[in-house]
């Protein structure tokens, strides 16, 4: 009998055993998630005791966390955190907007794909940073330059990804609703829409990442508010704890993007495994 298996599975006539996954309970995979940050935190605190790290190197725990409670208190620190967050949305709405709409013209119709594809390709090659002076002979030192520039970093990945999921969707669904009389819009709304989902969602993340990274570049044109001000501040009176806590903040506003996205793909698609839930054992 264990002859006739092996052989038949050596055919390919017997499916091979799946293998065995275990899960971990969600408290167990958030306490191995914090075990990384907190022996950085720990290192970091060691090396500032034992003098490795002085104080105009990088400041250590206990005082940056003094500098936050310093900056809270005074009103800088929330003052600036809403600057920069109002500068990251209306970029990411802006640019994420326009990704959004290129790309599902592009990958629904043949002439949009014809007529635009080419250019924004080309365009999508030019790193964003090179496009600071020209932002800056067009808007001047403005609001403007700064949302623009976030708006043009975070527009490429959401129109690369709107572009394919929308080409990726079953066609013959689509031709299925034409045959119902479904207009075009329809269509692209009731049916193509919800099949790009996981490939929107996948944009939205990149370019919610894309948007603190530009937001730190946009911010230092010459910015007299904002995260980045507050930096540039810190660094004229070396203030190492300052520099420390905007550094931060930066860090914690793209896991929270990051988070954000996640949170929403667990709400609109329930159905799929999320990285806790498929544990491999390993």
């Amino acid at each position: 009998m264990t002859t006739s298996t092996e052989q038949a599975r050596a055919a390919g006539l017997v499916a091979p055993r799946a293998r065995a996954t275990a899960t971990r309970p969600r408290g167990v995979s958030l306490a191995l998630r914090t075990l990384g940050p907190l022996a950085l935190i720990a290192a970091w605190q060691i090396s500032s005791a034992t003098g490795a790290l002085t104080p105009d190197v990088l400041a250590s725990p206990g005082q940056v966390l003094q500098a936050v409670q310093e900056l809270w208190g005074n009103g800088q620190l929330s003052d600036a955190l809403s600057t920069s967050l109002t500068r990251a949305a209306l970029g990411l709405l802006f640019g994420a907007g326009i990704g959004l709409v290129l790309g599902v013209v592009t990958g629904f119709f043949r002439l949009g794909e014809e007529l635009l594809d080419s250019a924004v390709q080309v365009l999508r090659t030019v790193p964003f940073l090179a496009l600071v002076p020209l932002f800056m002979v067009w808007f001047g030192i403005t609001e403007t330059a700064k949302i623009a520039l976030i708006g043009v970093a975070t527009s490429f990945p959401m129109y690369v990804s709107a572009s394919g999921g929308v080409r990726n969707t079953d066609r013959k669904l689509v031709e299925a609703m034409r045959s119902f009389g479904l207009s075009r819009w329809a269509i692209v709304r009731e049916v193509v829409l919800p099949g790009a989902l996981p490939a929107l969602l996948s944009g939205l993340r990149l370019s919610m990442t894309l948007s603190v990274i530009a937001l730190i570049a946009a911010e230092e044109i010459n910015s007299t508010e904002g995260i980045g001000y507050l930096m540039a501040q810190a660094q004229n009176f070396s203030r190492t704890d300052v520099l420390a806590v905007c550094i931060l903040i930066y860090g914690l506003l793209g896991l929270a993007a990051d988070g954000a996205v996640r949170v929403l793909e667990r709400v609109l698609m329930p159905w799929r495994p999320t990285g806790a839930r498929r544990g491999t054992g390993r």
